[in-house]
């Protein structure tokens, strides 16, 4: 059995238990400590076959990107927020795509924002289908031992194989003979056809999918076991060819008469000769240049669509005179303050505030791609592209930065003496564009000084840096208790809102209730009431979360004063929030 053989049975094997992990873990809803152990048993069975069979990727980058996988996968364990699982959930799959990116000769610290976005999709395309090369091409089934455990499992299925038929036929006529047996049978092989149907699909499907993301982890290596299988081959075959040739050449010399007279070339003899001509080890074919990934520039597009001076100009000239006009008209209301967005004629001050935050946010996003992709189509043959584009592309970074700081005031507004209190939809947009702001600064400090190879790298960790500073920050939590000082403040207390947030706010929101008004007191407690129930329910340890049992203990001790519910109306529901928006 050769090495890719049975590097492909370990994939396998650990695949296969991890699959059945995953079915007995992760059908269990809400996760909570399930989703954790399955990924850390994930992160574990990919570091142990690295440590196996291909030991040079457990570099400190690898650690440290696997590491982060298990902190995003352990807050399953302590938050209940589901925007922000959904956040830790996409930064588990980003890394993942990140991880493989050795496959392709490529470092992910010096790696480009390019690089990520491909690893990414390869990790998803080998997950679906890197278990077709597995099964088909890298496991030399002919290969495997027959040995004595193969022969027993065979011998064990030929054996059940000959049973079934006669213990149906016996079976059935015991049960016509005796009812008691009949209802004893029926007991014993009454089961969920459909249960254990989804057990063994769910089981396929993660034993499926980390197989083939295995495979992927493995990739070189199998590549390199196939070419080293096909060069020993090669090499087998050459050596018997040139053995047949020397043999047969040998014996047509013997078998000739002998003429002094003739001699070989340079004196040399017949072993000699043979071996100048045909020599028994040629030197094998080089292999074709492989691509270099790492430095992947703009040389294999066609000229038509990279950028020079010109084109440069006029592209981030036109921009950064849309941007300067819209900033133009914000700078009086960043530096005016509320008297003078007050004061301004037929200015609504809700709609100015609700309508641009979104877009400018958006606006901001969307900067860092086109600057990127204009660095890297612009054309090298002079440093007059690269200079005019820092120029712009740094006055395009300033103006942004203005329009931040007006994404900024609006949420302020918001939140403020006059808005409307803080919600997850204002909050997490805020997150992004902090994230926004340090990636913008960095860009300035790597692309501008010609280290573009270190931007993505800093990208990456800023973001799983603030993102996990995130989830410490608990926002739900976080987002209940800022309401909550503005209702003591006076202002207007969405408590349908509030109420609905996740397991993650209630303990506050809980406290707050003495506080409120009688008829916030209505709202929270009837939505609460139904939280109480469902997270009474969960039982399960495979759902344990330290958020949702905090929650179920804060409500459990105020259970008597959630169901006192004099002085509201019986037919009383939570209306739709105003602060949702």
């Amino acid at each position: 059995m050769n090495q890719r053989t049975k590097t492909g049975l370990e994939i396998l094997q650990a695949s296969a238990l991890i699959g059945v992990l995953g079915n007995i873990l992760l059908r269990q809803t809400p996760w909570g400590l399930n989703a954790f152990l399955f990924v850390t048993a994930f992160v574990v069975g990919l570091l142990m076959l690295m440590r196996r069979h291909r030991p040079e990727l457990l570099t400190v980058n690898t650690l440290a990107l696997t590491g982060a996988m298990v902190f995003f996968a352990s807050m399953f364990l302590i938050r209940d927020s589901e925007q922000l699982l959904v956040f830790d959930t996409l930064a588990i799959l980003g890394i993942m795509g990140v991880v493989l990116l050795v496959n392709f000769g490529v470092k992910a610290n010096i790696a480009g924002a390019f690089h990520y976005v491909a690893g990414f999709i390869y990790s998803g395309l080998t997950s679906v289908a890197g278990p077709f090369l597995l099964l088909g091409s890298d496991i030399d089934w002919k290969a495997m031992p027959g040995n004595k455990i193969s022969r027993t499992l065979f011998a064990v299925l030929r054996g059940f194989a000959i049973a079934l038929p006669l213990l149906l036929i016996f079976g059935g006529l015991f049960m016509a003979a005796d009812a008691v047996f009949e209802g004893l049978v029926n007991r014993a092989i009454n089961f969920d056809l459909e249960r254990i149907v989804s057990h063994v699909l769910l089981t396929s499907v993660f034993a499926w999918l980390t197989a083939g993301y295995f495979r992927g982890a493995m990739a070189s290596s199998f590549v390199k076991a196939a070419a080293t299988t096909a060069a020993e081959g090669a090499k087998a075959d050459e050596s018997a060819t040139s053995t047949d040739t020397n043999t047969s050449f040998v014996a047509k010399v013997a078998a000739e008469p002998a003429d002094t007279s003739a001699s070989l070339p340079d004196n040399a003899t017949v072993l000699e000769h043979i071996n100048r001509s045909d020599p028994p080890n040629p030197p094998m074919a080089e292999s074709k240049t492989r691509r270099d990934w790492q430095n992947f520039d703009n040389s294999s597009v066609p000229p038509v669509f990279t950028f020079g001076t010109v084109e440069t100009v006029i592209i981030l000239g036109l921009v950064d005179l849309l941007f300067l006009s819209f900033v133009i008209i914000q700078v009086p209301y960043l530096f005016g303050g509320m008297e003078f967005i007050q004061n301004t004629p037929d200015f609504k001050l809700a709609e100015y505030a609700r309508r641009g935050f979104g877009e400018l946010v958006a606006v901001s996003a969307l900067v860092l791609p086109i600057l990127l992709v204009g660095h890297w189509l612009l054309r090298r043959e002079s440093n007059l592209p690269e200079r005019v584009f820092r120029i712009l592309a740094g006055i395009q970074i300033a103006l942004v930065f203005v329009i931040m700081a007006s994404a900024v005031q609006r949420l302020l507004l918001l939140t403020g003496e006059l808005g409307y209190g803080l919600t997850t939809v204002r909050f997490y947009p805020m997150v992004v564009m902090s994230w926004l702001a340090v990636v913008f600064g960095w860009f300035a400090l790597t692309v501008f000084r010609g280290a573009r190879n270190r931007f993505a790298w800093g990208a990456l960790w800023s973001a799983i840096v603030i993102l996990g500073a995130t989830n410490l920050m608990n926002p739900d939590a976080f987002i209940a208790r800022t309401n909550i000082a503005l209702m003591n403040q006076g202002r207007q207390f969405d408590a349908s809102y509030n109420a609905r947030l996740s397991a993650d706010a209630i303990p506050s929101v809980v406290s707050a209730l003495p506080d409120m008004s009688t008829n916030d007191q209505c709202q929270v407690k009837w939505g609460l009431q139904n939280k109480y129930r469902k997270l009474g329910e969960t039982d399960d340890l495979r759902s344990l979360n330290f958020s949702r049992r905090s929650a179920f203990f804060a409500m459990q001790e105020t259970n008597e004063i959630l169901h006192q519910l004099e002085g509201c109306p019986v037919w009383m529901s939570p209306p739709e929030s105003s602060g949702s928006d």
